[in-house]
């Protein structure tokens, strides 16, 4: 296609004031305005014709994964594109899932030496893809370009920044990590059984061995050795509820974050770790995992999560996962219900994994319900607000009460103070065996 530039629509333009001069001075005289446009407009078609011609298939040199937030530094290349100028249209993650209309990456000349290179600012967490690209030639004369449009499907994977994890984590491991000289065995709430021993104060009393008892007429206690090779599996909810923001940012990135975290100390702690993510159906499953190398294949996994617009299908994808594990795992669930019908389907699929597994809900608290209640009225409409956030927060509190009756833990924390608080819990439990 050939479009005319900036100097030749200046050329143009010029025409209308210089015709209606001409038909003031001279009567007729404005005809010759007329000309000036078809001679312009010939010098385009003329330049258009001579600029060098864009063939082959284009490529978009991409990193292949770039943190939220970062730069990414497309650079386009084509045949005969010595000289051209490029733009992109970039598709973020989440306008792919809501609302599929195209962002213009923003042209960068020259940047840290790096010619015709366009800058693209990652914004959310996903999938971004190069969906098509723009190249154009100038002509000899400066009156047309001579630009084509190119289809491209050049995927730009948008991963959590684990710098701050990777701190994180090895500071909570190192802190946790017992070091000694003399191997022994440990006992806990394990499967392997170790030893018969007399009841304690504070034994629980489902670890009585009745038939032992009976047999040496004292109650006696079973022990069980303390497993190092737990089962760790982080399910993370992406429906609508999970995709709105908690204080600025995103439940599910939020989610996200703290699931990397507990991932690294796990890993580094030796356990066996599986990401699944899931909305109305399940999304993503990495597999039972072990081995701190196996972080950056969590890491890529963790970028596949996307961005609901519907509810989460509680019953189907938790029942895959359950059929999915072959061995008792703690099952820690990220999630947000806004409705009671949304929490009974989800305290009847919890009660289903509770069968197998040891389950541990993860919410965030609502700070913005929280703040509606603290804040000072100043009308009617103020007060109205926080009578329906404080009916709300009363539904969820009832919801937890119901989820701890159960047998299920939750954990409810700040959404700056989860990700920390998430791995104090785990490593917990894990001591627990």
């Amino acid at each position: 296609m050939i479009y005319p530039t900036q100097r030749a629509a200046i050329l143009v333009s010029v025409a209308a004031p210089v015709a209606l001069a001409l038909g003031v001075a001279v009567p007729g005289g404005w005809v010759a305005a007329i000309g000036w446009v078809v001679v312009v407009m010939a010098a385009v078609f003329v330049d258009g014709m001579l600029a060098p011609s864009l063939a082959g298939a284009p490529t978009v040199d991409v990193p292949a994964m770039v943190p939220v937030g970062g730069r990414v530094l497309l650079s386009p290349a084509i045949a005969g594109g010595v000289g051209a100028e490029f733009a992109a249209e970039v598709s973020a993650p989440l306008e792919r899932a809501r609302a599929p209309s195209p962002v213009r990456a923003e042209l960068v000349e020259g940047g840290e030496g790096i010619e015709d290179a366009l800058a693209y600012d990652a914004p959310r967490r996903g999938t971004a893809h190069v969906s098509a690209l723009w190249a154009r030639h100038r002509g000899p004369l400066g009156f047309a370009w001579r630009q084509r449009r190119i289809a491209t499907d050049t995927a730009i994977r948008i991963v959590p920044d684990i710098g701050p994890t990777r701190e994180q984590g090895m500071r909570q491991y190192l802190r946790s990590a017992q070091f000694g000289t003399r191997m022994r065995t440990e006992s806990g709430d394990g499967q392997e059984f170790q030893a018969l021993t007399e009841f304690q104060p504070g034994m629980q009393r489902r670890a009585i061995d009745w038939k032992a008892s009976a047999r040496h007429l004292s109650l006696y206690a079973r022990e069980y050795r303390t497993e190092r090779d737990h089962a760790v599996v982080l399910a993370i909810d992406s429906g609508r509820a999970m995709a709105d923001p908690v204080d600025g940012v995103p439940r599910v990135d939020r989610a996200v974050s703290a699931a990397l975290l507990a991932a690294f100390v796990a890993l580094k702690s030796g356990d066996r770790v599986r990401l699944f993510g899931f909305a109305a159906r399940p999304q993503v499953d990495s597999g039972s995992l072990t081995g701190a190398r196996s972080f950056a294949s969590l890491h890529a996994h963790a970028a596949d999560i996307d961005y609901g617009v519907g509810e989460s299908n509680y019953t189907l994808s938790l029942t895959a996962l359950d059929q999915r594990l072959d061995r008792r795992s703690l099952v820690v669930i990220f999630t947000e219900f806004t409705d009671p019908t949304a929490a009974e389907l989800l305290l009847a699929a919890g009660q289903r994994l509770l069968r197998r597994h040891r389950v541990l809900f993860v919410l965030f608290h609502d700070v913005e319900l929280e703040g509606f209640i603290a804040a000072p009225p100043q009308g009617a409409d103020d007060v109205t607000r926080a009578n329906v956030a404080q009916a709300l927060l009363r539904e969820r509190r009832i919801v937890i009460e119901r989820v701890k009756r159960m047998g299920i833990e939750v954990i409810e924390a700040d959404p700056a103070a989860m990700p920390l608080a998430l791995v104090e819990r785990y490593l917990a439990l894990r001591e627990q065996g």
